[in-house]
């Protein structure tokens, strides 16, 4: 068996398949695509000795199950041994043409899960081939991708605790522990486990230990006494002078490295401290030397103006058996499923280093002592869980004025969130009176201990992490999001306006580039999921627009697991016959994807059958909001007498219902998109626009005061139908490319004509040969003369596109002396031109900005965007 790749994307937001991220792979299954393993002696029990954990899988596979399923469900079982598996489980498939198969597997980890797609589709064709297969090879490669990608503990504690509060999570990298939490100007920063709210000033203080017993000595807190050392000398010096006992840290060490056994006597202390100190040179060039204080070591984590939880931490330790050697109760502990390397473990691997062994001589043993059985045997003198250490939950037990003192000392460092280091015999008692003291505080404290404590009942660490930095708030900026077949640019360009004029900070995605507060800061085609995160990770941008094309969809997903507001403009048969979308009912599914998406309330066109169609695809709890050029359509009624919100067009003006209330907009000769009336999908668009301002809850005058403003022309919106006069010839640029536009064209443009009306039209070469001929047909209506000419053929032979246009005309009727198929652009235009007439209308279809300014330029004085129009009144209409 063969399975050929034919293409696989990575979809990291909702898509066609699910709300959740999925790995989707188109592949050509050959002669198995259709197989059963029911019909496959021995397959079952081959996979299952394969992959025990997929017991569950068992009656599918005796009952017959197809490749497609069996090779998702290897892919989610890959990544559960990976330890990797997605948060919710799934994989589902879709038979394409002949034997081509898409599937779609969730994933936690965009690297393991294309990594396990691919194996798993590997062992299963092994397996129908009856090959061997080197599982071994598969996991270990996962097991690394996984290793790679992995999110820390803490880190990872922190974005589920914002996940569960609905707060959106975006990893900057995946080999990195940074994560924007949030979206634009309401973000805040995650590194590790650091949140962008703490200053490097405050940092800096904390990870200085002498300063910061500096720092809070001077507040009044207790603090061990001590000095800084240089030398050995010097740490004699003060350790004499402190009396005895005494500890010798790094001055900016981490994770309790350097830091020494305390020194008793004063026989050993010169040994000792120069031991240490040559241990702390390797952290810090100075080392802090300072009063021991008895008691327990406790670490508090203070996050905001509260203690969010308490550990009382204890040193690496075993205990003997009688049997085994020190050594040997080590390496059984290690066995322990919850140990490992690193900081991304419940706990870490015990060491016996040089530390070890001089503290196990103190206690007069070695490695390969027997230790008594009931003997516990430390192996390390302080408390870190780095260090191999336990915790043990005392929150409860944290005595109120201690806790005050903790929250006290973050405060006086400069940060929002620390873990307070302190030592005393008894957490329930008062600091001072029972001697004891804070001898360290650290900016970017791990929660393993709080999380995952070795005794004692969990703290959600995370979630009070999250709450310090966003308090009730989701962090969460409103999105607008607009799809449909045509009028989205002008749509999404339309309610940025108003946004804007009403002092909001607003981004904008389109064809035509990301703009925040109307300047352009990326150029090109910008429909898609990678332009909508430029907006939704830039700090300076309080409501984002987002034009969300088909394309993006099918080839990402969505940039946003939510949004406020979606809009569905309209669903025709434009793109059929690519990524698999093959009919209209299935661009519908594509488009509903958006609609899903929304929170707030759904915007749908109750003239587009289609559109109505997605309303079955919503939520009972989400609103639903019709736009209709028709004050009397059956959907629109209905709508409004359940006091349904609504945006129609009655006697010539926009109006607003908004439950049982009805108030005018503003009329449509007085918006100039609408061009006197004669641009009827200009007012749709305007319906559309208040609809979606009014589910984002700005108010009919804002409404009224962006739309009845908004201009638009080439230089701001180019190709989206640009009108400049030349020769006295009213000449309309736009960006028609499918049968709808055509159709809106044909009825603008004979509505505005006192003459005839021409056209010049082109198509991209990648639509099937019917929706070609549609155009044909749909320019045939309006149009008294025709001129087709390729600009992007797309794989077609020269002249084929414009041949098909050709016939869908004179299929409808049309005359074969007024239709033209001129392959060149400029010979195309200058041919209209020549047989155009004072008082003409022609329309010039066109995908470049760049072409139409050249070819309009050589008829007219000055460039395209600065031309006369033909209504001096009117500077644009826009669809």
């Amino acid at each position: 068996m063969t399975i050929k790749v034919i293409e696989q994307r990575v979809l990291r937001g909702p898509n066609l398949f699910s709300r959740r991220q999925c790995v989707q792979t188109l592949a050509d299954l050959g002669e198995t695509a259709c197989a059963v393993t029911s019909d496959l002696p021995g397959f079952d029990e081959e996979l299952l000795a394969l992959f025990p954990g997929m017991r569950d899988f068992e009656e599918p596979l005796a009952h017959g199950s197809l490749t497609a399923e069996v090779i998702g469900r290897v892919a989610l079982e890959l990544q559960r041994l990976a330890g990797a598996e997605p948060d919710v489980p799934f994989a589902t498939f879709m038979q394409g043409k002949r034997a081509q198969v898409k599937m779609a597997v969730s994933y936690q980890l965009e690297p393991v899960g294309v990594l396990a797609m691919d194996s798993a589709m590997a062992i299963v064709a092994a397996l129908y081939a009856g090959e061997n297969i080197a599982i071994h090879n598969h996991m270990a490669a996962l097991k690394q991708a996984a290793g790679h990608a992995a999110i820390g503990t803490s880190t990872a504690a922190v974005v589920d605790a914002a996940l569960w509060r609905g707060i959106p999570a975006i990893r900057i990298a995946d080999d990195a522990n940074l994560f924007q939490l949030g979206w634009g100007s309401r973000q805040k920063r995650l590194h590790a486990h650091m949140s962008s709210d703490i200053s490097h000033v405050a940092v800096s203080i904390a990870g200085n230990k002498q300063l910061t017993k500096a720092m809070l000595a001077q507040g009044g807190i207790p603090v061990p006494e001590g000095g800084l050392a240089t030398s050995a000398d010097e740490a004699l010096a003060i350790a004499a002078r402190l009396r005895f006992p005494v500890m010798v840290k790094p001055q900016g060490g981490s994770h309790g490295k350097g830091v020494s056994a305390r020194c008793d006597n004063a026989d050993d202390l010169a040994a000792a401290c120069h031991a240490t100190y040559q241990a702390a040179q390797q952290h810090a060039r100075k080392t802090i030397i300072e009063r021991a204080i008895e008691g327990r070591h406790y670490r508090v984590l203070v996050a905001g103006s509260r203690v969010a939880a308490a550990a009382l931490r204890r040193p690496p330790c075993i205990r003997g058996n009688g049997v085994s050697t020190v050594q040997e109760l080590v390496d059984i502990e290690n066995l322990s499923p919850a140990r490992g390397q690193g900081q991304d473990n419940l706990l870490t691997h015990l060491r016996i280093d040089e530390h070890a062994i001089k503290l196990l001589r103190a206690q007069g043993l070695a490695p390969d002592s027997i230790v008594a059985a009931g003997r516990d045997v430390r192996l390390r003198a302080n408390a870190h869980l780095s260090a191999g250490g336990t915790a043990e939950d005392v929150t409860e037990q944290l005595q109120p004025a201690t806790a005050k003192m903790c929250v006290r000392a973050a405060r006086l460092v400069g940060l929002d969130v620390a873990g307070i280091d302190l030592v005393c015999r008894d957490i329930g008692q008062p600091l001072a009176a029972q001697g004891g003291a804070i001898i360290g505080v650290n900016a970017a404290p791990g929660f393993r201990m709080h999380e995952y404590p070795s005794k004692g009942r969990a703290r959600p660490a995370g979630d009070a992490i999250v709450e310090a930095m966003f308090g009730q708030g989701d962090g969460r900026i409103p999105v607008i999001a607009v799809t449909g077949t045509t009028g989205k640019t002008t749509t999404v360009l339309m309610i940025a306006h108003c946004t804007r004029l009403a002092g909001i900070n607003t981004g904008v995605t389109t064809t035509e580039g990301v703009f925040i507060n109307g300047e352009r800061i990326v150029e090109g085609d910008c429909a898609g999921f990678h332009s909508a995160r430029v907006l939704l990770t830039s700090p300076e941008v309080d409501l984002a627009v987002l034009e969300t094309a088909r394309g993006g969809i099918l080839k990402r997903g969505l940039a946003f697991d939510r949004c406020s507001v979606a809009v569905v403009l309209n669903v025709s048969n434009d793109h059929l016959g690519i990524d698999g979308i093959e009919t209209v009912e299935d661009m519908v599914k594509v488009k509903a994807v958006v609609a899903r998406a929304a929170t707030g309330a759904v915007v749908l066109n109750a003239d587009d059958h289609h559109c109505v169609a997605i309303e079955a695809h919503l939520e009972a709890d989400v609103e639903r909001i019709y736009f209709s050029m028709e004050s009397e359509n059956p959907m629109l009624l209905r709508h409004l007498e359940k006091r349904g919100r609504a945006a129609y067009f009655q006697d010539n003006a926009l109006v607003l219902a908004d439950g049982a209330r009805r108030s005018e907009v503003m009329k449509a000769w007085s918006m100039p998109a609408a061009m006197h009336g004669h641009a009827r999908y200009n007012i749709a668009n305007a319906l559309a626009a208040a609809a979606a301002l009014m589910g984002a809850g700005f108010s009919r005058d804002d409404i009224s005061a962006g739309l009845s403003t908004f201009v638009s022309d080439a230089a701001s919106n180019p190709l989206r139908s640009n009108i400049v006069r030349a020769r006295g010839v009213t000449i309309i640029v736009d960006y028609a490319h499918n049968q709808a536009a055509f159709e809106a064209m044909g009825q603008m443009a004979k509505s505005l004509s006192a003459g005839r009306c021409v056209a010049v039209v082109t198509c991209p070469g990648d639509r099937r040969d019917a929706d070609l001929r549609a155009i044909g047909r749909a320019c045939a209506v309006d149009f008294d003369e025709l001129f087709v000419y390729e600009a992007d053929p797309r794989g077609r032979a020269s002249g084929a596109t414009a041949r098909l246009i050709v016939q869908g005309a004179r299929a409808a009727g049309k005359d074969s002396a007024v239709l033209h198929a001129v392959v060149p652009v400029s010979d195309a235009f200058s041919t209209a031109m020549a047989c155009c007439r004072p008082g003409d209308v022609l329309v010039f279809a066109c995908g470049s900005a760049e072409t139409a300014g050249r070819e309009t330029a050589r008829y007219i004085d000055s460039p395209l965007h600065s031309a006369t129009p033909a209504n001096p009144a009117i500077r644009t209409m826009v669809r």
